[in-house]
């Protein structure tokens, strides 16, 4: 099963084995409880540079994938806490451009809103993250949420919205931590697919419901107002902090099985995503019940 999120979606972060990925060989009393095949582990580990046998002339035993060059070092958890620093402090940047400048002008904020969701699918198809790439889609995704957040904090019933959402956003990010940090949450194989059906359904119903106000008109079938709206609105919050708990695991499993420091730029990304995701259904919920 391939990973939910897209940006892990490839060599060394895929869960072919329904749970999540870089799991060690099984047998014996230290195996990985998750049983299947460790991507970095030295038989396997695609990043990995190949031995040499000294009897055969030095010609390597097993070769590397030639896309991948040998790493210096593995990923560690401050690469990743520090890339995704780097990268929130982009959206936080452009959000406060946005902010400032474009919440009279929404057609442009959109623009750079659509901009940067084709950056994001571009680098999630990448085999190799792009620290330009990344950083461009934060800071058009930044100016987008700013310019939208601006907008719906001067309108009267939704004053102080936007600081909710983040206050929202932050208080999940912390509660989701926790419960995974506690092993209250667990990412198992069935974990991982209840979070990619139910991520899939909500997509489609959002979209359905897309096209009915689009050809219909009015609030299409009622998922943006009314109790229908709030309960909605409840899912795709629970929904990304699902996705946080796949996230902490990729990148729990990473720096265990030496992933290489390059691929803290996903981490980064694919957290990065995932807060998107959640302050903006935040944003709505508390847009409906203001009754906005």
């Amino acid at each position: 099963m391939r990973s939910s999120n897209p940006v892990f979606s490839r060599r060394g972060f895929s869960r072919d084995t329904g749970y999540a990925g870089f799991n060690a060989q099984a047998g014996g009393p230290t195996a990985n409880p998750y049983a299947g095949t460790n991507p970095y582990a030295q038989g396997g580990n695609p990043y990995a540079q190949a031995p040499t046998d000294p009897y055969a002339q030095g010609q390597p035993v097993t070769q590397a994938p030639p896309q991948y060059a040998p790493q210096t070092r593995p990923m560690t958890m401050d690469d990743v806490v520090t890339r995704t620093g780097l990268t929130l402090g982009t959206v936080i940047a452009g959000a406060t451009v946005g902010w400032l400048f474009l919440t009279q002008n929404l057609g442009f904020a959109v623009g750079a809103g659509l901009v940067a969701m084709v950056l994001g699918f571009v680098q999630s198809f990448k085999r190799r993250p792009s620290p330009a790439l990344i950083l461009a889609y934060a800071a058009l995704e930044g100016v987008f949420l700013g310019a939208l957040s601006g907008f719906l904090n001067d309108l009267p019933k939704m004053a102080g919205a936007p600081m909710q959402a983040v206050l929202g956003t932050m208080a999940v990010f912390v509660t989701m931590l926790v419960a995974y940090k506690t092993r209250i949450v667990r990412v198992t194989a069935r974990f991982t697919r209840f979070v990619l059906i139910a991520a899939m359904g909500f997509v489609l119903l959002s979209l359905v419901n897309v096209l009915f106000m689009v050809f219909g008109g009015g609030d299409g079938l009622g998922f943006r107002s009314g109790g229908l709206g709030i309960l909605f609105g409840i899912v795709g919050v629970v929904l990304g902090a699902l996705f946080l708990a796949l996230d902490f695991k990729q990148v729990e499993d990473g720096i265990a099985y030496g992933a290489p420091r390059e691929e803290s730029w996903l981490a980064a990304f694919g957290l990065t995503l995932t807060l998107v995701w959640i302050y903006m259904e935040m944003l709505r919920l508390i847009s409906i019940l203001r009754g906005d």
